[in-house]
């Protein structure tokens, strides 16, 4: 008998990854950054930039990975 998290690691994962995500992921991250210092105003934009870029292309990469 599977428990529900068992029944759940040999299922593989076939849902696409969405903008709303993506965007979430990447706002968690450069939160971060703001606490620890390395984002401020002024470099804002170059570095959610960046990061939105790498979640986006590691998303993409996940779905490439594991087609439905």
């Amino acid at each position: 008998m599977y428990t529900m998290s068992e029944k759940q690691t040999k299922q593989p994962y076939n849902r696409p990854v969405t903008d709303e995500a993506i965007l979430k992921v990447t706002k968690e991250i450069v939160v971060k950054f703001i606490e620890i210092g390395r984002v401020t105003p002024g470099n804002f934009e170059e570095h959610y930039e960046r990061v939105f870029n790498a979640v986006r292309k590691s998303a993409k990469e996940l779905c490439h990975d594991n087609p439905a």
